[in-house]
């Protein structure tokens, strides 16, 4: 379990939590060996027990690893520690694209479309290396505070297709793809159709699809047609319609076939939004039968003869050439005197036209087979070469091209001067090494010359060129008299503590287990016992929690009530913890166990205590409504006049009213009501339109008086909620 103030990987400090998903925790760490802030994702504990989602886990990790690019939170490191597996990525300070559009309701269509671009961007690059998100929704794109788009969760999307779909679905199910919901094969499209969803969802404010169950919104994806993002934003451009639209197609191949399409088509909708460019396709079009013209019949029988004509010119042409040079050769062989080349070539020429029409040649027939039979067996060869060569038996100095290409490669990195940091505070030095892309290492000695904290000496000197990403050993003084660390290894955690603090060093622990340190002593102690460092260096212990005891698996109380579960959970030798009750989209399972903190069939330590949740059914949708409340428009009423007091009433379709008001003036300011169980409504207005007095004057002179009037209005306008 990850605790606050532990290092993992012998350089990251936890320092706090900074959010949770379906399938791991992040915590804001530092790096010391690097000595920068960084975000480390680690899977939760029942994730971390399943041999083969931690295998997939792995590969995606260290594949992520390797993609950089300004949209994609770069992953640093990967790794596993007493059970804990970790990843360390780019911190990014900033807010997730789903709480962005939530506090924005919906987004303007020029910021959606160049977020839309530079994600677009990120998943290009991800693609180009074949790796697929999987997992593309505004929850795993940050917007950092600069204004930077980037994604997240590359590396366990993948795995998370296969072994955390229950867990997780609620999130992801309303961006997946029609495929991926039915359990098929997904590719990059499936990626474009998600982006797609995410593209309308900023437009509009609201997912296309939405549901009571998991499956009843996947069963949307794969039957119902996609809405049109116009139909609740009127004032969306056609292109950015119809970019949505073809990202959003049921089939694959309807939709953009690659980012690189899409990017293009996007870039095109900023400068022209109103220019209907984007095609669609059509593949059962493209390929079905078609009747051709009598012009388009008689084209293509022409293209034939002459092709056919051509054909047989060439097939001519070769064979005169290879007749040619046999008879070449022949004569060479018989004539002793040497001939005229004019003659020799006017004679071959009325031999090739004699045997025009000759179509058999048993000498040529001869040569052809023989050319076969060397060419085939050439090809053997090449076939045999490169499968041996794959399987290692003909290297032929490979390593040694490996070995200088490396070299090539290392020479090709850019080398940078190495600048002054002799008498420089030893904090200032890392950064300004960092940022010439160096790596520092320090190295404490006592000294009196120089005060603590100070560097005395570089592995590199000032000016002389060093390539880039490589390591400067720092010599750093660690005063007249460093302190000396004292050896704290075997005793109690409480003793360990109270000896170091004597000493003012600051205590990280950690914990393992250990065949023969007593439980609750130290294990390791870094820097280790004698070393004199500066005062107030942070001392890391180990504490042992004994030798590992065998353990048990966990049960799978799913479906069980909760007195069933207890007695299952007794019975495999772990205990039951919390039990609390939670809505669940399976309403199969209320009043059962819906969910517990270890996964079924996971191997934990004896009386491990293991959390339950109980379903207390579905939970009902909400909805809210957020937006102002303008005046009756002239379509609406052209007889309503501003200053008119107004009653205006929201109304839910359930019945439920939501607000009831007076007012001579508009808009009312915007509204926040939230918990709405209905997706729709209609705003109620109700007023009275009064016709002053008037006076008509004759062509007599006569004067008519007009009475006044007054008319009962009432308006009802649809309102449609967004889902919370």
């Amino acid at each position: 379990m990850v605790k606050l103030g532990m290092i993992i990987g012998d350089r990251y400090e936890i320092l706090e939590k900074i959010g949770t998903g379906g399938m791991a925790d992040v915590y804001k760490a530092k790096d010391y060996k690097l000595n920068r802030l960084v975000a480390v994702k680690v899977l939760k504990q029942e994730f971390s027990e399943n041999a083969n989602f931690v295998s997939k886990f792995r590969v995606e990790a260290q594949a992520a690893a390797g993609l950089a690019h300004p949209n994609i939170v770069n992953v640093y490191d990967v790794g596993e520690e007493n059970g804990i597996y970790y990843f360390v990525m780019e911190l990014v300070e900033g807010i997730t694209l789903k709480k962005y559009i939530e506090r924005k309701a919906r987004l303007s269509v020029k910021e959606a479309v160049s977020i839309a671009i530079q994600v677009s961007m990120g998943i290009e690059a991800a693609h180009n290396n074949h790796i697929i998100h999987r997992d593309i929704k505004p929850q795993n794109i940050i917007i950092s505070k600069e204004g930077k788009v980037k994604i997240t969760d590359f590396g366990i999307a993948k795995a998370a297709t296969s072994n955390t779909i229950t867990s997780n679905v609620m999130g992801s199910v309303h961006y997946t793809s029609p495929e991926q919901a039915r359990g098929g094969y997904s590719d990059e499209k499936s990626d474009i159709y998600s982006l797609g969803v995410t593209m309308f969802e900023m437009l509009t404010g609201r997912v296309p699809f939405n549901g009571e169950t998991t499956v009843a919104i996947a069963i949307k994806h794969i039957q119902e047609e996609m809405p049109s993002a116009r139909d609740y934003v009127s004032e969306i451009p056609i292109s950015v319609e119809q970019i949505v639209d073809k990202c959003c197609q049921k089939s694959p191949d309807r939709r953009y076939q690659s980012m690189g399409e899409l990017i293009k088509d996007l870039k095109r909708s900023l400068m022209t939004p109103d220019e209907d460019f984007v095609k669609m396709v059509d593949p059962e079009e493209e390929g079905s039968t078609k009747m051709i013209s009598d012009g388009e019949r008689s084209q293509i029988k022409r293209q034939s003869r002459s092709r056919d004509s051509m054909e047989e010119a060439m097939h001519l042409r070769r064979e005169a050439d290879v007749k040619r040079s046999a008879r070449k050769k022949y004569v060479e062989e018989e004539e002793e005197e040497e001939e005229d080349p004019e003659e020799i070539e006017y004679e071959y020429e009325e031999e090739e036209e004699e045997d025009e029409g000759d179509d058999y040649d048993p000498k040529m027939e001869r040569i052809t087979t023989a050319l076969a039979i060397v060419a085939a067996i050439l090809i053997g060869c090449i076939v045999l070469f490169l499968v041996g060569r794959a399987f290692g038996l003909f290297d032929f100095g490979l390593f040694g091209q490996k070995e200088e290409q490396a070299q090539e490669e290392e020479e090709e990195k850019e080398e940078v001067e190495m600048v002054e940091v002799v008498g420089k505070d030893v904090d200032d030095v890392k950064v300004t090494l960092l940022n010439l892309g160096l790596t520092p290492e320090i190295e404490y000695q006592e000294s009196s010359e120089y005060k603590q904290g100070t560097v005395m000496d570089s592995s590199v000197k000032a000016g002389e060129k060093i390539k880039e990403g490589s390591n400067v050993v720092l010599t750093v003084s660690a005063g007249s008299e460093g302190v000396e660390v004292p050896d704290v290894v075997g005793i109690s955690e409480a003793e360990a503590m109270t000896a170091l603090g004597k000493g003012g060093f600051p205590v990280n622990k950690t914990s393992g287990h250990d065949a023969y340190i007593k439980e609750g002593n130290v294990i390791t102690q870094s820097p280790e016992a004698g070393a004199k460092v500066p005062a107030g260096t942070t001392v890391t212990i180990r504490i042992s929690q004994g030798p590992e005891v065998s353990k048990v698996p966990v049960p799978d109380v799913i479906g069980k009530d909760e007195s069933e579960a207890m007695a299952m959970l007794v019975e495999a030798g772990v205990q039951m913890g919390k039990v609390t009750e939670v809505n669940h989209e399976n309403a199969d399972l209320t009043g059962l166990v819906c969910y517990q903190s270890y996964s079924a069939g996971a191997y934990v330590e004896p009386g491990t205590v293991v959390d339950v949740s109980v379903s207390l059914g579905p939970a009902q949708a909400t909805y809210r409504f957020t937006d102002p409340i303008s005046a009756p428009t002239p379509e609406e009423d052209p007889a309503y006049r501003s200053g008119t007091l107004v009653t205006v009433t929201l109304m839910a379709d359930d019945g439920t009213q939501l607000l009831s008001t007076q007012t001579t003036s508009f808009p009312i300011q915007q509204q926040n009501i939230t918990g709405i169980k209905s997706g729709s409504g209609y705003l109620l207005y109700q007023y009275v339109n009064v016709t002053e007095a008037s006076t008509v004057q004759g062509e007599d002179g006569s004067v008519t008086t007009i009475e006044g009037s007054s008319e009962n209005k009432e308006i009802k306008r649809p309102v449609q909620f967004i889902a919370e």
